[in-house]
């Protein structure tokens, strides 16, 4: 009753005091964001209790492992322990399945006793080795063999107290799998780059077992748990071939198998005709012992499939790892279902809305592509859009025509790409880019086929070590077939952001960084940043940032029907210019944050626009006069990226690094003092009477 009291005197007092009106009308509205996910990551390994198969285990990428008790449900980290999270390799101990080995990309071997609660190194004789490969001796599992990136394999007889090299010819080649014989633990197979290889002494001694194999790339080994002369391997580019006699010949069998790029094979351990296969274009299902094969991938969210797993007690339970977490199939593989609840969200550096369909959004990783969504969010997928050259699917921009948005192209490391059908599918638009690491893209919003993209190198000394970064603009007047430099008049320092005036779309404006390295290249501090701009297309630049050369600046945004009006978000806050980038000053006030990496602008109503900040999303309603924190449901952190839809304005998307991507709303509220309520903070500085 007191606090109901308490409330409403100082709701009346407010209203009382502070009457609402334009100048302060951040008080009318509450923003409340929501998670629209990206949960999941890219799974590197998946294992499964033998004994307690609700219990699994995820190696996600650059994330650590995490757990899961209850089918896949929910998972949380198990990572305690780790020095770093490049975890690569995944064995559990089949007779006390709370034993488990990783292993990692640099740090050797790891081992935990209590499930995964907590890690401890293992790693004597192993120390700065990739691990590739982890296999557990099924009739004695304190011996268990570590296959490495270029050492060869490794063996420990105690429970990896101590690792001696068995690998003999082993040595130079990288492991990709390795097997040990259910029934006869002498016996192992090495599935790796150069083909299948045979030990029959407990790796002390190995042989090269390839006779059949036409292509000698082994990512995936089967062993038969009840015939186990009988395997199967799946190749890089060939598919799926099988051996009856002990790896002595191979014979192909990928009838109806669709895609021959081959990343997993597991076999029912109860009827072991029954194998599945995962590859880069989904799962696929032989009841034949491999003699033909059908797609089994129904509700599958990602085509590329690295990981299968499956339940030892319930074989028609699978699980699946891909670039976008783990799913789950009841029925054999007949359909999926997304189990990936609680995995840590994707590292995504770009994002961008139809703006013709809204609800329909693009999101660039790092490291897993661009992900679409065709209903605002809820529901992520990438389609067949993953793409395998080195560095090209580290996404940093993406751009969409806006005549046709069915085009649209993303910027990575390694040069532009083009879609034509929705992201479906990709090719390289990089014709004439001297340099491939892409920062910014823009489009002509008049003429489409016309885009620029601000690209960066390392400036480097005679003795090799890093003195800065140079960015150089390019054009393209024919949607990327060919690319020119257009930079002129801009310094030799890192292009932090581009953008056009949407009426005048020759001209442009870049804005630059400097940044100031030690000798020995480590990166000191940020000397400064200008503001250039072209009234030509490109063709020629010149600087407009006389109030800008102290600030490190991130980002930029053009007022869409007053072009002159221009926002430039700096490490130290919000700087507007109203003619054209001639003069700048702060707009600062209530915006209590650093860091403006992200600025958007209402197309319809200008005046109100959001920055992304080191604490979340700041938003105001009077062309940056004043500021107010929007964060209800948003973690106060750094925002990397906002979009905002150009239909709907009052829906807005932020991404931060880790988090994923949420989608905020703004909501009506007409305060009364019979409604508790916790009032949105009013920036200090920003009530006008």
């Amino acid at each position: 009753m007191k606090k109901t009291l308490v409330i409403f005197l100082l709701t009346t007092l407010l209203a009382l005091v502070f009457p609402l009106n334009e100048a302060n009308a951040e008080e009318t509205v509450i923003w409340q964001w929501s998670d629209v996910g990206m949960e999941g990551g890219s799974v590197c390994d998946l294992a499964i209790d033998p004994q307690t198969p609700s219990t699994l285990y995820a190696v996600i990428w650059e994330k650590g492992v995490f757990k899961s008790i209850n089918g896949g449900k929910y998972w949380s980290s198990a990572s305690n322990g780790f020095t770093d999270f490049s975890i690569s390799a995944l064995a559990i101990d089949p007779q006390t399945p709370s034993t488990l080995y990783a292993g990692t990309y640099d740090e050797g071997v790891f081992k935990s006793n209590d499930g995964g609660a907590s890690w401890n190194a293992v790693n004597t004789e192993l120390t700065d080795l990739f691990i590739m490969a982890l296999a557990i001796d099924p009739q004695t599992p304190s011996t268990l063999y570590a296959g490495t990136y270029d050492e060869g394999v490794f063996k420990s007889n105690d429970g990896g107290a101590s690792w001696n090299a068995v690998h003999d010819v082993l040595s130079p080649i990288g492991i990709n799998t390795l097997i040990v014989d259910p029934q006869n633990s002498s016996t192992l197979y090495a599935g790796t780059w150069s083909g299948v290889f045979k030990s029959v002494d407990g790796g002390a001694s190995w042989s090269a077992v390839d006779t059949g194999l036409t292509d000698h790339g082994i990512p995936a080994l089967a062993i038969d748990p009840q015939t186990p002369s009988t395997l199967y391997v799946g190749t890089r580019i060939r598919g799926v071939f099988k051996s009856t006699n002990g790896a002595t010949h191979w014979s192909a069998v990928h009838t109806g198998l669709k895609n021959h790029n081959i990343f997993e094979l597991v076999i029912d351990p109860l009827t072991p005709s029954t194998l599945y296969t995962g590859t880069a274009g989904g799962v696929f299902k032989s009841d034949n012992g491999g003699a033909s094969w059908s797609v089994a991938d129904r509700g599958l969210t990602d085509t590329t499939i690295y990981h299968l797993v499956i339940d030892p007690q319930t074989p028609s339970t699978l699980y699946a790892g891909t670039s976008g977490g783990v799913l789950k199939s009841f029925d054999g593989g007949a359909s999926w279902i997304t189990a990936s609840s609680g995995l840590p969200a994707f590292s995504i550096k770009a994002l961008a809305i139809d703006p013709q369909t809204p609800s329909t959004l693009y999101a660039g990783t790092w490291g897993e592509s661009v992900f679409k969504s065709i209903n605002g969010g809820a529901f992520w997928s990438t389609g067949n859009s993953r793409i395998s050259e080195n560095h090209i699917h580290y996404i940093t921009d993406i751009a969409i025509d806006p005549q046709t948005p069915s085009t649209l192209y993303a910027g990575t490391l390694g040069g532009v790409l083009k879609s034509t059908n929705s992201g479906a599918s990709w090719s390289g638009a990089s014709l004439g880019l001297t340099y491939k690491t892409i920062d910014a893209l823009v489009i002509d919003p008049q003429t489409p086929s016309t885009l620029y993209a601000s690209t960066s190198h390392d400036k480097l000394t005679n003795e090799g070590a890093l003195r800065g970064i140079v960015g150089v603009v390019f054009k393209s007047v024919d949607g990327g077939a060919s690319w020119s430099a257009a930079n002129t008049g801009l310094p030799d320092k890192n292009i932090s952001a581009l953008v056009v005036d949407p009426q005048t779309p020759s001209t442009l404006y870049a804005s630059t960084n400097e940044y100031e390295y030690t000798d020995e290249g480590v990166f000191q501090r940020v000397v400064g940043g200008a503001i250039f701009k072209s009234a030509d297309g490109g063709t020629s630049w010149s600087a407009v940032n006389t109030e800008l050369s102290a600030h490190d600046i991130l980002t930029l945004a053009i007022d869409p029907l007053t072009p002159s009006t221009l926002y430039a978000g700096t490490s130290e806050g919000v700087f507007k210019s109203v003619d054209g980038g001639a003069s700048w000053n702060a707009a600062n006030a209530g915006l209590n944050a650093t860091q403006i990496k992200a600025l958007v602008i209402d197309p319809q109503t200008p005046s109100t626009l959001y920055a992304g900040t080191s604490k979340g999303v700041f938003r105001s309603n009077n062309g940056g006069n004043c500021w107010s924190a929007v964060n209800i449901g948003l973690p106060a952190t750094q925002i990397n990226r906002l979009a905002i839809d150009p239909q709907t304005p009052s829906i807005l998307y932020a991404v931060t690094w880790y988090g994923g991507v949420f989608k905020g709303r703004l909501v009506d509220w007409e305060p009364s003092p019979f409604f508790p309520i916790i009032l949105p903070e009013v920036p200090l500085g920003c009530i006008q009477p």
